[in-house]
């Protein structure tokens, strides 16, 4: 066993996990997290997606023993069901989640492209999506949503 300490949406957290611990495994697992997804534990589906240092990546790819004293943004340090974020509300308004889950993974993929660049093009939030796989909705909704958030960016909170 190896003790990691990670920040877990704004929070350090410690555990000691085997060296073969996915990221996936220690957010659900050890910490209790459920909001990051299991889809096919191979990093093709995009439904595991969690930001970390503010970087959208597929958090069943990443052994936990490599992040130590990184950051990491999940689903759940997005907001909450009294305040959600300005990206939730726009998939909301936008009907962009059925199932929801695909949701966390596709909110946390746009949360990383606004951050980076405030006013995208359809093709780059097509592009920033583009890991993540939808079997509902399809995409048209899911890109509407994004281009109206970033059309009111004053209200989206940077990362930090």
């Amino acid at each position: 066993m190896v003790e990691v300490k990670i920040e877990i949406n704004g929070e350090w957290k410690t555990a000691s996990v085997e060296p073969e611990t996915t990221l996936l495994e220690l957010l659900r697992d050890t910490w209790g997290l459920t909001g990051t997804k299991c889809g096919c534990n191979e990093g093709d589906c995009g439904a595991c997606t969690v930001l970390l240092d503010g970087k959208a990546v597929n958090s069943c790819l990443l052994l936990a023993i490599r992040l130590n004293g990184r950051s990491v943004m999940t689903i759940e340090g997005l907001g909450d069901r009294d305040h959600l974020h300005p990206i939730q509300k726009a998939f909301v308004e936008n009907d962009s989640l059925q199932c929801g889950f695909c949701g966390p993974g596709m909110l946390l993929s746009a949360k990383a492209l606004l951050d980076e660049n405030d006013h995208p093009t359809e093709e780059e939030v097509r592009q920033a999506l583009a890991g993540n796989l939808c079997r509902c909705t399809g995409y048209s909704k899911i890109i509407r949503a994004v281009l109206s958030v970033s059309n009111d960016m004053e209200r989206i909170p940077k990362a930090e």
